[in-house]
């Protein structure tokens, strides 16, 4: 064995010679990693001995892609292309093996080798869309070479991995080997290519695939047309796209041109910034500064949720996704059985659609009971989850029921979206154990989960709880206790403001449009009409004091009754309504003002600028640990468009000091609802952004 350096070693099997890359966690191209690959390379073409080489990963993965910690900085040592042209320049046959994952460099790095074998639970990606980037050492133009032009858009496009099975089917691999074996099965596949006289097949110039799609405009038309919704205000899909265009209609040489121009386009442009800050972002909430990383855990084998309507049979499915056994409590029969009608008919829609399997969807109802009685159910659960109406009387109740009934030590949490868990906590003897887990509707859909850490929650608790968020597949934040948390809290400033813009000359479709084309997939009168405007309202105790009321007491309640702010029609394609107009403009006159032309420039910023300011406030009082934890909620829970970072990271955009003078500018002309945070006024003070905090 030869070592090349720290992270790479050569040895020779017989005329093989095998190069093994083992830079832990995930053998990312550093610099180091592709200095051991440069010299590796040419070390073994230049043994006489070796008539092959085999390139095969230590740990759990093959090289998994770019180090993301470099994107930006200086380049040392080899580049990638370096690395790349020696493999595929080399005069003997090489062959990656690869296991575990195989995405964006690694597979660049996978796509230059002459051939390519794998194990089949190895997965294959090109994701760097989800960075704001596109692949750029190569993978635009070699891709739609081996698996052809409309399965480099799907993948490249959505950033979806794709398994092994599926890629020897498409030409991405030339063998399967058998699991765990590995490094054998890779080296009799380069013997046999020598013994064999396999040609030294290169990726680039293998035009079949593309040449056939040439002259066919229609597959990227057409691909467009079908994701316009999906990739909508995203810059990354499209020059995907235009890369794999390239590809189709360019000689490689000229592709990579393409590839490299677009690439650096987006590198340097604000939104790759953002994208890559959330995917650092959402990482670092998982660090919590006084819950250390020993802190012991609570095992959770069994989960007990209270409520079978919309958010509760959600909730359980999280669970039973991931096979962990669930009790469901009603009060009564009826709504116990719907709901779990409602949980299969779920699984069903999955399974149809190909997500999982009859026999999974059985699996996993297998998991889920109901019940109608707390004391029958709960006293072996782990930790239990209170879903029901958001009424302080009611959930305490149930918590000093709970505090009797479970087993010492078992976790208990509430859905509340924003009512004071310390209060909920205090009818308990063990408050230690109490927290929010706030789930968001539909939360088998949904990603975010706000975790809300009340006054005495141990830490063991807040660990076990951001654990299990991950192991269902969710983002969490951990938040503090105060009136709607953070998500709700912010979008209280941002729905006060949307709501009074209305009422001083703009229309719900001027705000909702302005919104929309910020990025949101929908804007706030919208989402109204499509939760239900009657949410919260009650027919014997309306008077007609609200647009709102109006709207509900005419029977317009929204998408469901066929007109809300908007009218609908058979299709639920919103129209605005004169309706509504007449009500706003009644409401208008009768409150003595003069409504007025309201400009986008200013409704965006009555609309965005108190969320920042807000962000600020709850940072001052310690309600979210960082800025960037804020952004982490509102992207994953709020629909805040990922490529403007989050409402804190906008802030840096915008500049702090513009937010704090234009707040202060609205208070003298609105009034002290946009004052501007203590902490606003000192961040711009110290000459410090957002990101600092």
């Amino acid at each position: 064995m030869t070592a090349i350096n720290s992270v790479t070693d050569l040895t020779l099997d017989g005329d093989v010679a095998v190069i093994t890359l083992n830079s832990p966690p995930v053998n990312a191209l550093s610099a180091n990693v592709r200095e051991g690959l440069f010299e590796g390379f040419k070390a073994a073409i230049a043994d006489p001995a070796a008539r092959s080489i085999v390139l095969i990963c230590e740990g759990r993965t093959f090289i998994a892609g770019a180090d993301i910690t470099e994107f930006g900085g200086a380049m040392k040592g080899p580049s990638l292309q370096d690395v790349q042209d020696t493999m595929e320049n080399s005069p003997k046959p090489v062959v990656a093996a690869i296991h575990g994952t195989a995405l964006g460099g690694g597979l660049e790095v996978a796509l230059v080798a002459n051939y390519r074998v794998g194990v089949p639970s190895a997965r294959f990606g090109l994701p760097e869309v989800n960075l704001g980037l596109l692949p750029g050492a190569g993978g635009t133009q070699r891709l739609p070479r081996v698996v052809g032009p409309e399965k480099a858009l799907e993948m490249m496009t959505s950033g979806r991995h794709a398994p092994a099975k599926e890629a020897l089917a498409m030409g991405l691999i030339d063998e399967l080997v058998e699991e765990g074996k590995l490094k054998e099965g890779a080296i009799a596949f380069a013997r046999k290519a020598v013994a064999e006289g396999r040609p030294l097949v290169k990726v680039r110039d293998n035009n079949s695939k593309v040449e056939a799609a040439r002259g066919k405009p229609e597959i990227f038309a057409e691909f467009r047309k079908a994701n316009a919704r999906k990739f909508r205000g995203f810059l990354a899909p499209e020059y995907n796209i235009r890369c794999i265009e390239a590809a189709v209609n360019l000689p490689f040489a000229e592709g990579l041109g393409v590839e490299r121009k677009l690439f650096g386009e987006l590198m340097s442009g604000s939104q790759s910034a953002a994208q890559r800050y959330s995917f650092f972002a959402e990482r670092q909430a998982q660090k919590i500064p006084d819950v250390a990383d020993d802190t012991p855990l609570i095992p959770i084998k069994k989960v007990g949720v209270i409520g079978a309507g919309t958010m509760g049979g959600g909730i359980s499915m999280n669970f039973a996704n991931v096979g962990i056994a669930v009790v469901i409590v009603e009060q009564k029969q009826e709504p116990l059985d719907r709901g779990l009608a409602t949980i299969r008919k779920n699984y069903e829609r999955t399974a149809a659609r190909g997500g999982i399997t009859a026999a999974q969807v059985e699996e996993r109802m297998a998991l889920i009971t109901g019940s109608l009685s707390m004391e029958d159910s709960f006293a072996d659960v782990d930790l239990v989850i209170e879903a029901v109406f958001e009424r302080m009387d009611i959930k305490k109740d149930i918590f000093t029921k709970l505090d009797a009934i479970c087993k010492p030590g078992a976790i208990l949490a509430t859905n509340t979206s924003g009512l004071n868990i310390d209060e909920i906590a205090s009818v308990t003897k063990r408050p230690e154990a109490v927290i929010g887990l706030h789930f968001f509707s539909p939360a088998n859909v949904m990603k975010l989960l706000e975790i809300v850490r009340a006054d005495h929650t141990s830490k063991s608790v807040i660990a076990t709880s951001m654990k299990l968020a991950k192991q269902i597949g969710k983002v969490a934040a951990l938040v503090g206790v105060c009136p709607g948390f953070v998500g709700n809290r912010i979008l209280g400033a941002r729905q006060r403001e949307a709501q009074k813009l209305v009422l001083e000359g703009a229309m719900p479709w001027d705000v909702d449009r302005v919104l929309y084309d910020f990025g949101f997939p929908m804007g706030p009168f919208a989402m109204s009409d499509l939760a239900g405007l009657d949410i919260g309202w009650v027919k014997e105790k309306s008077n007609g004091a609200t647009i709102r009321d109006v709207l509900c007491e005419a029977d317009r309640r929204g998408q469901k009754t066929g007109a809300g702010y908007y009218d609908y029609d058979e299709n639920r394609n919103a129209n605005p309504s004169p309706f509504t107009e007449k009500v706003i403009h009644d409401f208008i006159v009768k409150s003595g003002a003069n409504p007025r032309t309201i400009g986008d420039e200013e409704i965006l910023e009555r609309c965005i600028y108190p969320m920042i300011n807000e962000g600020m406030k709850i940072l001052e009082e310690g309600k979210a640990i960082r800025a960037s934890d804020i952004d982490v909620v509102w992207q994953n829970g709020y629909g805040w468009p990922v490529y403007r970072g989050g409402p804190m990271w906008y802030g840096d955009q915008i500049g702090a000091a513009k937010v704090l003078a234009k707040m202060q500018e609205f208070q003298a002309t609105m009034g002290d609802e946009f004052k501007p945070a203590a902490a606003l006024e000192k961040l711009v003070a110290d000459g410090k952004k957002f990101s600092d905090l």
